[in-house]
């Protein structure tokens, strides 16, 4: 099913550019015959299908080829973050029973340090040649495709290998093709589209568009390794037309957009930019970096939510036909939201309540806070070998619980307020983070922010902002963002501290890592 994507994409597009860079250029005709020639060289190590194969590289038309191979053989693959150590890929190799791991050569110092029972079990991602030439019809030759059942498995995502045991997400062959369908129709992608895998590739932030991006046969470009500068000469070098990136990324791209044009930097002066859409999800945005996101880009910009479980995506902030006659303030408050659902997802708003059925709806009120529960083809199964967690994650009528907290309006779209777990209780009160980074982000001295609650004798948590500030602006003190919060907000939701960083912690997928911050005060 998968692999009939790039297939179908060989037909239609085969002289269409599929890939596209400094140092590979590949027709679809060529990428799919890359794609049956690795599958083939798997198999030739003893690979089969069912087997697990995880791959540890940065951003690569390399891993393009892979997530493809792997649906021709019939694999499951397992992206691992490129920040874990080699403990962290160890538990998640081990957890995952995978019999075979493909890096790039500049974590073949790591993978050595790794300790891994099986033998023979890791080859170098370069090994292979790309190719032009069509795959072999040679009948003695048997063929390796494996055509998968919707139901079968074929990615797994582990969404934590740092403690205990990790948790991996399992997306089948109809979860993965259902939502790059269902992309495809929503943002209107196109064989004229070129793609940025910019937002890490083992991460889903951008792993979705590898399969998307094909069905429409556009064309897609690599970044390696984040850096604003570079993503920034990527779009305009490459004429890139749509992307997606969490929120960190965007407010570093803007950040860099504007230096180079107060220095008279050419290369940011006149229309440079080929974008059409430019997306954002993985975490809340806040309206004031939306604004400077559409200033700097001057391209349509939408607000997307969604988890690893959903393949990813749940919400998008899409504009309908009425809502592009509004204002464009009205329209930049209705892009920075969460959103509307995300075509094939059922989705609703609840809180916990007696009765039968154990929930209750929340008023349409864009007031009242409940938890987001979905359901769809794009919803994952379970969690790999983990029934107890899976049972967790899932009510009685088969809506997943997401752990976000939102409000949502008449119209259906919702805003998040929250994660459940970062909520903080201080003296009796309830402070969403979320808020009060929004208005410590419309502060021109803050690059960065994130909001947690700290354990505190007295309030029982007091909160926490922890600040990257603009390079021009070192010179703000902490008692002027917190004056600059009490009047934009209640006394108990304003900081206590404000605590200054160079740079904030993240995550893999380049999310602000909260979790390490908690750690950092405890």
């Amino acid at each position: 099913m998968l692999f009939e994507l790039l297939k179908r994409a060989s037909d239609l597009h085969g002289h269409r550019d599929a890939i596209r860079g400094p140092a590979v250029q590949l027709t679809y005709r060529g990428l799919y015959a890359s794609c049956t020639t690795l599958a083939r060289a798997w198999s030739d190590l003893g690979v089969r299908p069912t087997d697990r194969v995880a791959i540890l590289s940065r951003n690569s038309p390399e891993y393009l080829c892979a997530y493809f191979a792997s649906a021709y053989l019939g694999t499951v693959l397992v992206p691992l973050n490129t920040r874990w150590t080699s403990s962290e890929i160890a538990a998640v190799l081990a957890r995952s029973g995978a019999r075979l791991l493909v890096f790039e050569s500049s974590f073949a110092e790591l993978v050595d340090s790794i300790d891994h029972p099986a033998e023979k079990w890791a080859i170098d991602i370069g090994v292979w040649s790309w190719t032009e030439d069509a795959p072999s019809q040679d009948a003695s030759v048997p063929s390796v495709h494996v055509r998968r059942s919707g139901d079968d498995a074929a990615h797994l995502y582990f969404t934590s290998g740092t403690t205990g045991r990790p948790k991996g997400v399992v997306l089948t062959e109809n979860n993965v093709h259902a939502h790059a369908l269902a992309a495809v129709l929503e943002l209107e992608l196109q064989a004229a589209d070129t793609w940025a895998h910019i937002a890490p590739m083992f991460h889903l932030a951008d792993a979705w568009a590898s399969f998307a991006i094909t069905l429409a046969g556009g064309c897609h470009v690599f970044l390696q390794d984040f850096d604003a500068a570079r993503a920034l000469d990527l779009l305009r070098e490459q004429k890139v037309t749509v992307t997606n990136l969490v929120p960190s990324m965007l407010q570093r791209m803007v950040q860099s957009h504007g230096e180079c044009a107060q220095t008279g930097d050419p290369k940011q002066i006149g229309d440079t930019y080929a974008l059409r859409l430019l997306m954002s999800g993985g975490a809340p945005i806040a309206p004031t970096l939306v604004r400077r996101i559409v200033d700097a880009f001057d391209c349509e910009y939408v607000q997307t939510y969604g988890m690893t479980e959903t393949s990813p995506y749940l919400t998008m902030s899409l504009l309908d036909e009425q809502q592009r006659r509004f204002t464009r303030d009205e329209q930049l408050r209705i892009r920075a939201r969460t959103g509307r659902p995300f075509l094939g997802t059922e989705l609703r708003v609840v809180r916990d309540a007696v009765g039968v059925r154990g929930f209750e709806h929340v008023r349409c009120d864009d007031v009242d806070v409940g938890e987001v529960q979905v359901r769809g083809p794009h919803v994952t199964r379970g969690y790999w070998e983990d029934p107890e967690a899976t049972r967790e994650a899932f009510t009685v009528d088969g809506f997943l619980r997401t752990g976000d907290l939102a409000t949502i309006d008449a119209s259906g779209s919702i805003r998040i307020v929250d994660r459940i777990k970062d909520v903080i209780l201080t003296g009796g009160e309830t402070v969403y983070t979320t808020e009060v980074e929004s208005r410590l982000y419309e502060h021109a001295s803050v690059l960065e922010v994130a909001v947690i609650g700290v354990a505190d004798a007295t309030w029982g948590e007091r909160v926490v902002a922890v600040v990257a500030l603009r390079p021009s602006h070192q010179d703000i003190c902490a008692d002027e963002l917190i004056a600059h919060c009490r009047e934009r907000l209640a006394g108990y939701k304003s900081p206590k501290e404000v605590v200054f960083l160079d740079q904030l912690p993240r995550m893999g997928s380049g999310k602000i890592d909260k979790g390490a911050l908690r750690h950092r005060f405890e």
